[in-house]
């Protein structure tokens, strides 16, 4: 009996060339599912920038537009004031943007840029030959760290979700990961409530997602899964950092205090 797989209607029939193991694809079909159900795929644009997400728009049948390294928070901004109404998202990695543009999405973030950036954190430079990233933990071998980060001479990874939470403009940042079924199946409900504040217009949304590298890492697929379990969870907790009401709540506290 011939077997038929579903596709979903926002993923193209393109065959992957994402490593064995790498989790990008399934952002993608999340991503893609949740605009899909929510009958948005003929208003979105994606954006990605250069990385191994600059290869989504062979994967995402929305319009897509490709991005400088680190710019298309700006790219972004640019799109959505000339069209206000349509769904936007950047797709973006960690040497991107929490290395060249963390400019880019910290300013979009305090102007409270009516968009959904998409972070996905795998702790190293893909693409470019596995260097060093802001998010690359203590001790973690790269190709510019042989010895593993060292904490004296490049400092502690950078937490991205904390630290666009502090900002006023953001308005709803969680952090989720895609290591098992389970966390899967809780990422897509993060997706969709991203979106889904969005379309509210309440402000900038972040959504920060742990995957994995198993090429650079120098580990099989099943092995990094298990490596993302034990290393970055810890250092980088899941789950929600802003949510809409947290700053009239905070306010009030405050004001309480007085």
């Amino acid at each position: 009996m011939k077997t038929v797989f579903e596709f979903t209607k926002g993923m193209t029939r393109e065959e992957s060339i994402y490593c064995p193991g790498c989790t990008h694809g399934i952002a993608h079909r999340l991503i893609m599912e949740v605009l899909d159900e929510m009958d948005l795929l003929g208003e979105t644009i994606g954006i990605s920038p250069v990385g191994c997400s600059i290869l989504a728009h062979r994967y995402m049948s929305v319009d897509m537009c490709e991005a400088a390294h680190g710019r298309a928070p700006a790219i972004a901004t640019g799109i959505k004031r000339v069209h206000p109404d349509c769904t936007l998202f950047t797709y973006q990695g960690d040497g991107d943007l929490a290395s060249i543009g963390t400019g880019e999405i910290i300013h979009a973030a305090h102007r409270g840029e009516k968009f959904t950036t998409f972070f996905v954190n795998n702790a190293i430079y893909g693409m470019t030959g596995g260097q060093m990233a802001p998010t690359t933990l203590v001790g973690q071998k790269t190709t510019t760290t042989q010895e593993g980060r060292s904490e004296l001479l490049c400092g502690k990874p950078l937490r991205m979700a904390e630290m666009i939470a502090t900002i006023e403009g953001a308005v709803f940042v969680e952090r989720v990961s895609l290591d098992s079924p389970s966390s899967i199946f809780k990422a897509k409900k993060v997706f969709r409530k991203a979106i889904e504040i969005q379309q509210k217009k309440l402000g900038f949304g972040f959504i920060e997602i742990l995957s994995t590298c198993p090429t650079n890492w120098g580990l099989s697929p099943i092995d990094s899964m298990e490596w993302l379990r034990t290393h970055m969870i810890p250092y980088f907790p899941l789950g929600n950092f802003r949510k809409p009401g947290d700053r009239e709540m905070a306010c009030g506290q405050e004001m309480g205090a007085k």
